[in-house]
């Protein structure tokens, strides 16, 4: 049996402004790679789609890449490319 449940997919800086919010909760029927994720994003959130090559991701405080692997539970970060000073 596949496990089910959700995502949580938390927006920051202009990504959370682009979106309107700060969190969505997105259902998943099993283990998705964060490409899948990102794709739901942004059919839900026409107002990223601009950034979206922009836009950089994390699972569960790590950066990620695009075929990273995720689980139902976990928590997924989208936000702009960020500098320091």
């Amino acid at each position: 049996m596949t496990p089910s449940g959700t995502v949580t997919v938390l927006f920051f800086a202009a990504a959370r402004e682009a979106i309107g919010t700060a969190e969505l909760s997105l259902p998943v029927s099993g283990p998705v790679i964060l490409t899948e994720i990102q794709q739901q994003v942004l059919q839900r959130a026409i107002g990223l789609q601009p950034l979206q090559h922009r836009l950089l991701w994390a699972v569960n405080n790590q950066y990620a890449l695009p075929a990273t692997m995720i689980q139902p539970g976990d928590t997924v970060a989208c936000f702009p490319p960020v500098s320091g000073g």
